[in-house]
């Protein structure tokens, strides 16, 4: 009788444990978080080739990840790019560490926020608190160290968001003008001629720069930069 009461508990538990295995092994993946393989890209290539110790650190969505030769135009900055394309405001929070803190930068330049106006659901004030919430992040770890705000670009592409770009510039200008080693570059109405577009600043999906439009940029940018 006792024998049979055993093998019975050992049937019981191989039951249970194979069980345990098999919904294990058909449980769903966790999905990656969004752009999770750029950054792991940018881990492996930082293996392969020394980042610049304390750099003028760029970093944003894909009008800095596009600035494809901010590394050579800055090299007497230490420039380095670490920008994600297609990114958002709270993507940039996401990845402080991998796009920001582990570099430890002498200045921070920040192009990010404009994507956020594309999902049909922000707003203006969304937005601006969001950046808010990036500001913060980034001067909890780093109070001292110097940020140049790269303020929202006019796009053909998206012209009807003009209007909000524009008040989120004056709103987070205005805001910057009151914070310790900050500097709002208003690239705007360098990017406009007499109040419109400028066709030949854009390449063919009217959204991304050229190499003038980036030399726009560089001109507005330079003058703050620190060496």
């Amino acid at each position: 009788m006792k024998t049979h009461l055993v093998v019975i508990a050992i049937l019981n538990l191989f039951i249970a444990t194979s069980f345990a295995q098999t919904a294990q092994t058909i449980q769903t993946p966790q999905p990656k978080p969004l752009y999770w393989d750029d950054v792991q890209v940018i881990k492996k290539y930082d293996g392969m080739f020394a980042p610049p110790v304390h750099p003028v650190l760029f970093t944003g969505s894909s009008s800095i990840r596009k600035w494809d030769d901010v590394q050579y135009t800055f090299a007497e900055y230490s420039a380095l790019n670490r920008g994600i394309g297609g990114a958002v405001t709270n993507n940039i929070i996401y990845y402080l560490n991998d796009l920001v803190f582990k570099y430890q930068p002498k200045q921070i330049v920040l192009y990010v926020g404009e994507n956020d106006l594309m999902d049909k659901v922000s707003t203006v004030d969304s937005v601006y608190n969001r950046t808010m919430k990036l500001y913060q992040a980034i001067r909890a770890k780093m109070p001292e160290v110097p940020i140049l705000y790269i303020g929202m670009k006019p796009s053909p592409s998206r012209e009807k968001f003009m209007p909000m770009e524009v008040d989120f510039n004056a709103r987070i200008k205005n805001f910057l003008a009151s914070e310790k080693n900050t500097v709002f570059v208003d690239v705007y109405p360098l990017m406009l001629n007499d109040g419109k577009l400028r066709p030949e600043l854009y390449v063919g999906d009217k959204l991304h720069m050229t190499k003038l439009g980036y030399a726009v940029w560089e001109k507005a940018v330079r003058p703050y930069l620190i060496k």
